[in-house]
């Protein structure tokens, strides 16, 4: 059931968005080549700390996942586990997935970030994989469904020739990190929920630069793409208000 949110919870759900973009900057700051992905979620927890909110991420699910933030690398999709093992190279592509509770409301948000000189494919795929959000963001309005935005988000990716991860979705988000409704990245345009104000939901194309078909790795967490092609990921909370849909993680303008 999809939970309509006040006013006050909208605030509450800001203030954790804060902290959610005041992290991810603070991480691209430190993507660079020779930096570990256990580095990095430590990073992260210094954020949340400084900040007095929890990761939703950390000991989420079944297994209980064991890092403070997921950072997949180049073919990693999602849920990449955070190891001292892992370590960045100049021209890996890195997804840094930003989620946390403050007051007991969460916000989310993912950015793939380059580290240092990548490929043109590898960039392109950054590029797009944020434009699809956006083709996405213009639909998240009361006039329009989820199957708007995720039929949106399908149309440009695949315009490149590119895969559209189907078994992960957006969601629903609030007082639970995940809820009502999925939003998935494809779909059919006047199909699904209809978008009303009070929602609060997460867009987040996963766009492979290959097939769509992913693969499950032993740790019951990474999800890889099948193919072993690069993955892109880029995430925003939604809150929909009486004065349009308003991006919580994200303050600084559009530039795609």
């Amino acid at each position: 059931m999809i939970q309509i949110k006040t006013e006050a919870d909208f605030q509450k759900m800001r203030e954790a968005g804060k902290v959610v973009e005041k992290t991810l900057l603070t991480l691209e700051q430190h993507v660079e080549a020779g930096i570990s992905t256990l580095e990095l979620d430590e990073i992260a927890k210094k954020v949340f700390d400084e900040c007095g909110a929890i990761s939703s991420s950390y000991h989420y699910g079944d297994p209980p996942f064991p890092g403070q933030i997921c950072i997949s690398r180049n073919e990693v999709i999602v849920h990449g586990i955070p190891r001292s093992d892992v370590i960045l190279q100049e021209g890996d592509i890195v997804t840094c997935d930003v989620c946390c509770s403050l007051n007991g409301l969460h916000a989310d948000a993912a950015r793939t970030f380059a580290v240092g000189k990548i490929s043109e494919e590898a960039a392109k795929l950054i590029r797009v994989t944020e434009e699809c959000f956006w083709k996405g963001f213009e639909k998240a309005t009361v006039d329009h469904r989820i199957g708007d935005v995720s039929s949106a988000v399908q149309t440009h990716a695949e315009s490149f020739g590119y895969g559209v991860i189907r078994e992960l979705t957006g969601h629903g988000i609030g007082y639970q990190l995940h809820e009502d409704p999925d939003v998935p990245n494809y779909g059919r345009f006047g199909h699904g929920p209809r978008i009303v104000k009070g929602m609060a939901f997460c867009i987040e194309p996963m766009i492979s630069q290959g097939k769509r078909d992913i693969a499950v790795l032993p740790d019951e967490w990474t999800i890889i793409t099948r193919d072993r092609s690069l993955a892109a990921h880029y995430e925003n909370t939604i809150l929909i208000t009486e004065k349009g849909p308003e991006i919580i993680t994200r303050t600084e303008e559009k530039n795609v």
